[in-house]
């Protein structure tokens, strides 16, 4: 674990801490007896305060039992719900005890997450739980008693809640993965923000019906529903987008079985694809188009002949140029499927050169587009490093490195490939943080020149970096 992850994650357990004993003294439970259950007598006990306690921190373990994975790895309950609807009625202190005990998932109790792991995400719950109390009874303060004004400072709480709660998981993933922050905040935001803050209402309606005189606690378990249902609805999500994985990485492998040589190659390109991805920091967006480009960027060998697809000698000019087709048939097929938008560019440019010698359209330099020349890298080291019917003995990972240090600037980023020896796929290999000699990307000149001579019928003999069929 890094010193500085250490070093904030104490900090946080401290502060946790602090903020749970401190609004303890200040905000004591007694001085919000909404909160508690009422047995019938006049004056609110201890034991209805307990007993009031309780049942939201069920209610929140119950909410949080069962947490859904999204593909950026962070794990989303529906327990802002309860947690917000108890700070509402109990005051920073009721939520931050809610917080720290309802919280307390079904994988804790196994023993699959480690003791400070559980310590650390208690503390940064109950942290931005005590926020949103403080948030609340400011507002509450200041503004004019009445339904309308409880909602907005209640709604506004939770935004605190939120925002504070996904800073501190930023924070903690980004110092331990080596992300930025800001850029984790913004994906995080942008995939789910929408669904917990329209849980904040809920949680409203929730502290009121609990709240209303011939009401009651039992009232609030009408809301199980609605908060399965979400549960429900972030489980399809994840559902849905593995089995378009799923489905798109069985087309790939019924394509790459067409030739026993490429058996597993998409799913390996794929994997290196987004390593590399990972190491020059793209966004969540960018890391799904490596994904699921990594899987699609050969399906338009589905038209290529066997004779040629096969073929255990060397191409003529005529078989290249229709091997050469290959990505732009693959862009055709891919089309017309509008959530493979982004993948379009790479399946179709991921045989370009970086000194515009490539192919389909002779882009050169930054004209490619950046997830292509990624992909282009990890598709060339794939291909050197296994076996294929040109080249029986395939290249050591040493070798292969070797390749694309000395073709960075002529067929690759030299940016990718720095990026690609930072990768476990290169961690075995001699010196991989070597940096190849910078080479200039053609002048506009030479771009004119290039454009009027010939199309690229295929990779100079020799070339082991160049042949990828």
């Amino acid at each position: 674990m890094p010193k500085t992850l250490k070093l904030f994650n104490t900090l946080l357990v401290v502060a946790g801490a602090i903020a749970l004993v401190t609004t303890g003294f200040v905000f004591r439970l007694e001085d919000f007896p909404s909160v508690a259950i009422n047995l019938g007598d006049p004056a609110v006990t201890g034991g209805e305060l307990v007993l009031g306690i309780s049942f939201w921190t069920l209610a929140t373990f119950l909410a949080s039992a069962l947490p859904v994975q999204m593909p950026g790895g962070i794990l989303v309950t529906v327990s802002i719900a309860p947690i917000i609807a108890a700070t509402s009625l109990g005051g920073p202190f009721a939520g931050a005890l809610v917080a720290l005990i309802g919280t307390t998932e079904i994988r804790e109790l196994r023993g699959r997450v480690p003791w400070y792991g559980s310590l650390v995400n208690h503390a940064g719950l109950v942290v931005s739980a005590v926020a949103c109390g403080l948030v609340i009874e400011l507002i509450r303060e200041i503004a004019p008693a009445g339904l309308l004004s409880d909602l907005f400072a209640t709604v506004v709480g939770a935004v605190a809640y939120f925002g504070l709660n996904l800073l501190i998981v930023s924070v903690v993933v980004g110092l331990k993965v080596g992300m930025p922050i800001k850029q984790l905040l913004v994906e995080d935001s942008r995939g789910f923000a929408a669904s917990l803050l329209a849980l904040a209402p809920l949680g409203w309606l929730m502290a009121r019906m609990y709240a209303t005189p011939g009401a009651g606690w039992w009232t609030t378990l009408l809301f199980a529903l609605p908060l399965y249902t979400t549960r429900v609805a972030y489980h399809r999500f994840v559902e849905m987008r593995d089995m378009f994985t799923q489905t798109i990485g069985a087309l790939a492998e019924a394509v790459d079985k067409r030739d026993p040589f490429t058996s597993k190659h998409s799913q390996n390109v794929r994997m290196i694809s987004v390593d590399i991805g990972r190491e020059m920091r793209v966004s969540a967006g960018e890391l799904e188009a490596l994904e699921w480009g990594g899987l699609l960027h050969d399906v338009g060998k589905i038209g290529v002949p066997d004779n040629i697809l096969l073929k255990q000698e060397r191409l003529t000019r005529e078989e290249r140029m229709v091997m050469n087709a290959h990505p732009v048939l693959g862009a055709e097929i891919i089309a017309p499927v509008t959530k493979l938008a982004a993948e379009l560019p790479i399946i179709r440019h991921h045989h370009e050169w970086y000194n515009g010698s490539g192919y389909p359209d002779r882009l050169m330099g930054d004209e490619i587009p950046k997830l292509a020349r990624i992909l282009h890298c990890a598709d060339a080291f794939e291909a050197m490093t296994a076996a294929r019917p040109y080249r029986m003995t395939p290249l050591t990972n040493e070798q292969a490195l070797a390749e694309l240090r000395k073709f960075a600037g002529i067929q690759f980023d030299p940016e990718v490939v720095d990026a690609f020896v930072r990768t476990k796929w290169a961690e075995d290999v001699r010196d991989p943080g070597r940096h190849a000699d910078p080479r200039p990307i053609p002048l506009i000149s030479q771009h004119a020149a290039r454009t009027s001579q010939p199309a690229f019928d295929g990779p100079a003999p020799g070339s082991p970096a160049a042949d990828l069929a």
